[in-house]
């Protein structure tokens, strides 16, 4: 019996489905429609001689022997962005579209006037700006240039180190006249505090740091870094923040011998993309602009 010929396009929306958990994401993420994914993946289910998903109303679930084809399948679209790199004519040409990737208080804060002034210098380019704590893929190509707080991982990925997120404890000044300033930190059970939420191996880095903010502690309690420098500056309590940002909004140091750290920033690109030179630009632009930055203190 012979093998069943199946094309990429096809294992590319099964792969999409994997990721999703559903048609319709799949379709979104892969701009198809979801009626062209169903057909893909009924024709891969008919080729295979077996069923590949379990359908529920919630979305498609994996069967076994699905699972057993992710690595597979995850191959062939790393072997499927490596051709597109490698064959690609544009690698000299500064102008096109380039994907960046950040965490949400990076890439809210601090991203934004870094890429106006790339787009200042460079006015052909196109900059596409994704803000999640979701790590996207450099490898699969969901983003160009990638903005992280701790050291990729990934393999044949190019990283630059570009400095330190030095983070203490802030408050407002208003907060801090209203409430007195602490002066230990087992005083701080007394005071309003900024802290996560379900994240636990947060709280518990935090607390090895010095901040105990638990929930009986925290009065304010979110796992967005985003929605917690938030509330630090409307006044709703005392938290972490790195003396970058802090010095922008003229928030206030507290305990500063007591609570102190550093997180260390990275930018990375896969190796591929080194000669392409839009993203070349973007990366080694991005690197010092986020070098200058940290090394505000």
């Amino acid at each position: 019996m012979n093998a069943p010929q199946l094309q990429w396009e096809t294992q590319r929306v099964f792969l999409a489905v994997l990721r999703t958990g559903s048609l319709s994401a799949a379709a979104r993420a892969l701009g198809i429609a979801q009626a062209t994914a169903r057909r893909r993946i009924d024709a891969l289910e008919h080729s295979v001689g077996m069923s590949l998903f379990v359908r529920s109303p919630s979305g498609l679930m994996p069967t076994d022997t699905a699972r057993e084809l992710i690595g597979h399948v995850e191959s062939m679209a790393l072997a499927a962005e490596a051709f597109t790199r490698a064959a690609s004519a544009e690698a000299s040409v500064p102008g096109g579209t380039v994907r960046v990737t950040s965490s949400q208080l990076l890439g809210v804060e601090v991203l934004p006037s870094m890429l106006r002034e790339i787009r200042t210098a460079q006015p052909q380019l196109t900059l596409e700006l994704s803000v999640s704590n979701r790590l996207e893929a450099l490898a699969l190509q969901e983003s160009d240039v990638a903005v992280r707080i701790r050291r990729p991982t990934e393999a044949a990925v190019v990283t630059r180190h570009v400095g330190d997120l030095h983070i203490g404890l802030y408050a407002t000044a208003e907060l801090l006249a209203q409430s007195g300033v602490p002066h230990h930190a087992s005083e701080l059970s007394h005071y309003p505090l900024i802290g996560p939420d379900r994240n636990l191996a947060e709280v518990a880095f935090l607390g090895q740091q010095g901040f105990l903010c638990t929930s009986e502690h925290a009065v304010i309690r979110t796992d967005d870094h985003l929605a917690q420098f938030a509330a630090l500056r409307a006044g709703l309590g005392i938290g972490v923040c790195s003396s970058q940002l802090a010095r922008r909004h003229g928030l206030v140091r507290v305990l500063p011998e007591q609570v102190d750290f550093r997180v260390d920033v990275w930018i990375a690109m896969h190796h591929d993309l080194r000669r392409v030179r839009r993203i070349a630009l973007v990366f080694d632009a991005l690197a010092q602009s986020l070098s200058r930055f940290l090394a505000d203190r």
